[in-house]
């Protein structure tokens, strides 16, 4: 899995980089006896579901696991030849979620080999979580449905150390735009800089809306706001006529975008002449959308002998996708998020074996 190039595209990878790993899961899975099913995302790509199914009408617990990962440059070791050193597996990918992923369909081959499987059971492989998450919202929209009426809940895999997560934060992003007019930089005063106009609404929003962010949750920490990118101007001696920022704004749980940009136009109400524009969210994910399917889990948790203490997480997760389309969430995987998207990507060979045990135990639950 690592071997292959599926950095987003986004963080320049190639369009269609996870088709020939879908292709070749396809062929592990056939070859173990599992069966697949592939969920259009666009056009041209889809995700992957590998399956297990022991009647139409059991009990269904589902996987989910990230097939993209950030950008590959500047890592400082290969990021696509998976390297063993000191009990540490590196390679872009490795631990998010590369060996989430691997994790879960070892544990599937094994536990349709068991002597009593109790549940369906399947491992959805999606895109793009690392960009807009399409590949979750169309599942979500186009294949959740189906199994709804007999889930017990999805288990996203992300590097939580092995630690149960059942809340994390959310996310509300979007550009802000302003617009000025043109001149020659000799007679500035025919023109109006955009980035002048930015530059004092960057100031109102560090000064009036971020020391304003202040909720907070016991699992997730606390609400954030940041202004991450900006690009303006054409050349030097041209007075800018365009410049914009994108801006960050991290949701606890019980926080709503729409509240979050409410209060953004108010602090932003003297600058009438902005525009707004690319808002994307990820809703936070709650503890409610986690506690019936962290409970059922209990036992697995002590079969695997994991700590079972319920955790929060700061980062958002495909899992708030699919609590809001109505499935319980657990968040659970191998390595830690500190070693995700580093020069040195890695994961431990120790807690991979940890996860196996855990998803299979979890498979095995009736």
């Amino acid at each position: 899995m690592v071997a292959a190039d599926t950095v987003n595209p986004i963080c320049g990878g190639p369009a269609q980089g996870s088709a020939a790993l879908i292709g070749r899961l396809e062929q592990f899975a056939q070859a173990w006896g599992l069966r697949v099913r592939r969920y259009g995302v666009t056009a041209a790509d889809s995700n992957l579901l590998v399956y297990h199914e022991i009647a139409p009408g059991a009990p269904w617990l589902l996987f989910d696991s990230h097939l993209d990962t950030v950008s590959a440059a500047s890592m400082s070791v290969a990021p696509f030849e998976l390297t063993e050193r000191g009990g540490h597996l590196y390679g872009r990918g490795a631990c998010d979620t590369k060996g989430s992923g691997a994790a879960m369909l070892w544990a599937l081959q094994a536990y349709a080999r068991s002597a009593a499987p109790a549940l369906n059971v399947g491992v959805l492989f999606s895109l793009d979580e690392e960009g807009g998450m399409t590949g979750a919202r169309a599942f979500a929209q186009q294949g959740l449905a189906e199994f709804l009426p007999h889930l017990r809940g999805i288990v996203v895999g992300e590097p939580t150390g092995m630690h149960p997560v059942i809340a994390t934060n959310g996310v509300v992003r979007w550009r802000t735009i302003a617009r000025g007019v043109a001149a020659h930089s000799s007679v500035p005063s025919k023109g109006r800089s955009a980035i002048s106009a930015i530059v004092q609404a960057v100031s109102a929003f560090e000064q009036h809306y971020v020391p304003h962010v202040t909720a907070t949750h016991r699992l997730t920490g606390r609400a954030a706001a940041s202004i991450n990118l900006i690009s303006g101007g054409s050349q030097v001696n041209i007075i800018p006529d365009y410049c914009e920022i994108q801006c960050d704004r991290r949701l606890v749980p019980g926080e709503t975008a729409e509240v979050a940009l409410v209060h953004r136009d108010a602090v932003w109400a003297e600058f009438p002449a902005l525009e707004h524009d690319r808002v994307y969210v990820v809703p936070p994910l709650p503890e409610a959308s986690c506690a019936q399917i962290h409970q059922w889990a209990q036992p697995a948790y002590a079969a695997a002998r994991l700590d079972g203490t319920g955790r929060g997480a700061a980062y958002v997760t495909n899992g708030s996708i699919y609590a809001e389309a109505g499935a319980q969430i657990l968040v659970l995987g191998p390595g830690h998020a500190a070693q995700a998207h580093t020069h040195n990507e890695w994961v431990a060979t120790e807690q991979l074996s940890l996860a196996v045990a855990a998803y299979q135990r979890l498979m095995e639950l009736r």
